[in-house]
């Protein structure tokens, strides 16, 4: 018999009792099947032949033990839990993308050589420790520079950790790439929170078929995005989101630094900036006012993307989602 069965039948047993039983609790049970007799009623048998009617069946009150009656938890309406979505993995390891299940690549090892360091970072075990460092912002100077492509095989690669879970964030309000490179449907997310068209964050989050892996959307274009990322409601879910889960590393899609304000504005509340730098295309004087924008920011890393690289082997690779990668990682002088 189930937990809800077992309810229903001891509020039946309670109510036959004479004891009171709250209408909210009642509404709240299903309605108890129907009771059969059992061995708690007394019953006079006739013999046959015996010429006496069978007298009447008397039941004997149900003891009323010290057990409580199990409360049936009911979902208040309206109520809304995370949805879930079931990525395609095969389809995203064939444009590129790092997938759970595929083997082994130079590209799954690379992204594990860049995310050591962020990790650390994040969890307190770097040098010294940094304010918010499991909120990683994932940025470029300028479009077209693969920032999305990386932010996303970052948080694929440390959804594969084992003492670490990853929610990606879609934070490129003006123009969100992340469910679109998925391929998933549009979604309300970051920005339907924050102009409280919904009521919370866990509304709008997406679990995904990756275990340790949650989405967030961008949500609804709003004409005053800007101020809303740069709002005390945007500091509060920040903040929720930093400290609600300390095994969480939350990874930002955000616009190109040198584009929109949004990216200048998110900038200051992240532990750590990585900023994706395209091969051979774009100039220095533009990272150099990139990291200018973030000076704010206490860790500022740079990954070279697009970069092709030959071993002493002779052996040459590019990789990506229509990018190539390479890689190359170091702080604001490399």
């Amino acid at each position: 018999m189930s937990l809800i069965e077992q309810a229903a039948k001891r509020l039946e047993q309670l109510r036959r009792a004479g004891v009171d039983i709250p209408q909210s609790v009642a509404d709240a049970a299903p309605a108890p099947a129907p009771v059969q007799a059992d061995s708690t009623v007394d019953a006079a048998v006739a013999l046959p032949g015996a010429g006496a009617e069978s007298p009447a069946v008397t039941p004997r009150p149900a003891a009323v033990d010290s057990t409580p009656a199990l409360a049936v938890a009911s979902v208040p309406p309206g109520a809304m839990v995370s949805r879930r979505v079931d990525l395609d993995l095969a389809a995203l390891a064939a444009v590129g993308l790092i997938s759970p299940d595929a083997p082994r690549s130079r590209l799954a090892d690379q992204y594990r050589v860049i995310k050591r360091p962020l990790i650390a970072n994040a969890m307190g075990r770097g040098a010294a420790p940094i304010r918010r460092g499991n909120l990683i912002m994932v940025t470029s100077a300028l479009p077209g520079e693969g920032k999305s492509f990386t932010a996303i095989n970052l948080a694929m690669s440390i959804a594969m950790e084992l003492d670490n879970t990853v929610m990606l964030v879609d934070a490129d309000v003006p123009k969100p790439s992340v469910l679109k490179m998925l391929n998933l449907n549009a979604s309300a997310g970051l920005l339907d929170v924050l102009t409280h068209e919904t009521s919370t964050l866990s509304d709008v989050l997406l679990r995904t078929n990756v275990e340790k892996l949650t989405l967030l959307p961008s949500g609804t274009q709003h004409q005053r995005a800007t101020e809303f990322l740069a709002s005390d409601a945007m500091i509060a879910l920040l903040d929720e989101m930093a400290n609600r889960y300390p095994d969480r590393i939350i990874i930002f899609d955000s616009p190109p630094l040198l584009m929109t304000t949004e990216a200048r504005v998110l900038a200051t509340h992240m532990g750590q900036v990585v900023i994706v730098v395209r091969a051979e295309s774009t100039i220095k004087s533009d990272v150099k006012h990139a990291l200018a924008a973030i000076d704010s920011c206490p860790v500022k890393l740079l990954l070279l993307n697009q970069a092709r690289a030959t071993t002493q082997d002779g052996y040459g690779y590019g990789y990506g989602y229509g990018y190539g990668y390479g890689y190359g990682y170091g702080s604001e002088r490399s």
